[in-house]
């Protein structure tokens, strides 16, 4: 199978950080700051977002792995862009840098690897296991 996907694409993604969304609230920590597991869920939206367009229909991709680097804290309400980069195509596989900030800068850092599946085939093997 053929995928129209072109190495070196990005799409950014904007997002403002909620109550729910802070360490306290995710379990991650003790503090009132945006949690290191709802950036690394935007980061691996956000790279989901950019090549979700130039698959079959029926087909998605899944996260495999991610190294994040959780960098400075936001504060609840404030605005986050992410900005995910289509490095390398290998195959289904594909390689991602995703980088997060808010008004005062780089918040967080990772590299993604991504994996083209079939959803159908997928949820059939998820069922058997």
């Amino acid at each position: 199978m053929e995928f129209n996907l072109k190495e070196g694409t990005s799409i950014i993604k904007e997002s403002k950080v909620t109550e729910n969304e802070t360490a306290i609230k995710m379990g991650s920590g003790d503090l009132d700051v945006y949690a290191t597991p709802a950036m690394i869920a935007l980061m691996e939206n956000v790279a989901k977002s950019l090549v979700i367009e130039q698959i079959p229909q029926n087909y998605t991709t899944v996260g495999i792995e991610i190294n994040v680097q959780h960098i400075k804290s936001s504060p609840v309400g404030a605005n986050i862009k992410c900005k995910a980069t289509l490095t390398k195509i290998d195959r289904k596989k594909l390689f991602f840098d995703v980088e997060a900030s808010d008004d005062k800068g780089t918040i967080g850092k990772a590299t993604h690897i991504r994996y083209i599946v079939n959803s159908q085939d997928f949820m059939e093997k998820t069922k058997n296991i």
